[in-house]
């Protein structure tokens, strides 16, 4: 039996389709109707409990705008407009995967990040499937949550969970992740974070909630070769296309024909680089990974560049924060077909 990891991301609450996607049930719904952010609190007025309770009953009921006025508070006010725009998008898309697409067409994306990043832990927690590799789970979470990096004096790349070192930075008991790690009874001064290889891959099975653990981004490392083996599997879910994803060096390539950063500060990096404009060093240190990726099948791309690589990297900014985007990989690969 495999492992029932990442419980709090609310993947048992979803139904599975024929086709492989996940559709909303009315259960994932009432999950964010008891996040902080809308459950009542003793102080909220009688139309806030009225609505909330209406709402837990029948959770894709329609909410008019004198019930959203009638809520005294105006947080409680903004977070249901917040999460009824949300709720719009769950249930009109064909599923949690279209709807997650969704987010990023037209103007930009409408939702507060916190719903991005949840939607993409659910959808990774269904692509890992049943039977995940520990490393598979914890390079996953570079998807969703954003990294500190730290640079060793013997050359060593490190990842670990930025929210988890801030919380033990200031010594700090509070946000989410403090309130999980008291449910865990885990005391916030005894743990460490500890370094996931594959030796020790299986410790990760017992805090795999608690995000205090490590990893490896240089070449020849467990973990990065499992973060190239998780993006390819985000993109055959999403796509439908077969890729492989390989570390590279350098970009050596006088045909150098396509680029796709993983975040913000790897997509400006590689489009100065593609056109030649000069980049200091201390920009070049930024620069965490270089990847080739290339379709298993070339007919799958655009025919002007098929068969060519395409290079991805991925950087941290000028606070050593990396913050990858997985989106970029189902906008912006040159594909032969519309998806």
């Amino acid at each position: 039996m495999g492992r029932d990891f990442w419980p709090a991301c609310g993947y048992r609450l979803l139904n599975v389709g024929s086709d492989g996607r996940l559709t909303v049930t009315d259960d994932f719904l009432r999950s964010y109707l008891t996040r902080p952010e809308l459950a009542p609190i003793p102080e909220s007025c009688a139309a806030e409990h009225a609505l909330h309770d209406a709402l837990l009953a029948h959770p894709r009921r329609t909410v008019t705008a004198a019930e959203i006025a009638a809520i005294a508070d105006a947080d409680a006010r903004e977070n249901y407009g917040i999460w009824l725009r949300f709720r719009e998008r769950l249930t009109t898309a064909s599923s949690l995967e279209a709807a997650y697409a969704g987010l990023f067409g037209g103007d930009g994306v409408d939702v507060p990040p916190l719903f991005v990043h949840q939607l993409t832990q659910v959808i990774l927690r269904h692509v890992l499937g049943e039977n995940a590799d520990a490393l598979d789970a914890r390079a996953a979470e570079m998807l969703f949550r954003a990294q500190k990096i730290a640079v060793l004096e013997d050359g060593a790349v490190m990842a670990a969970d930025a929210v988890t070192i801030e919380l033990y930075a200031t010594g700090g008991t509070f946000g989410s992740l403090g309130e999980l790690l008291a449910r865990n009874r885990t005391p916030l001064r005894t743990v460490e974070l500890d370094v996931l290889d594959r030796e020790t891959a299986d410790d990760y099975w017992e805090r795999d909630e608690r995000f205090d653990t490590s990893i490896s981004l240089n070449r020849g490392r467990a973990a990065l070769s499992a973060l190239t083996g998780v993006l390819e599997r985000w993109i055959a879910h999403f796509l439908g296309v077969e890729v492989k994803i390989a570390p590279q060096r350098e970009i050596d390539d006088t045909r150098w024909a396509w680029h796709v950063g993983l975040d913000a500060e790897a997509s400006a990096l590689l489009n100065d680089l593609y056109n030649k404009v000069d980049v200091d060093d201390a920009r070049m240190r930024r620069l965490l990974c270089l990847f080739q990726l290339d379709f298993a099948d070339p007919a799958a791309m655009r025919p002007a560049i098929a068969g060519r690589p395409v290079y991805l990297a991925m950087a941290m900014d000028a606070d050593n924060v990396l913050k990858l985007k997985p989106q970029n990989l189902l906008l912006n690969l040159p594909l032969a077909r519309l998806q």
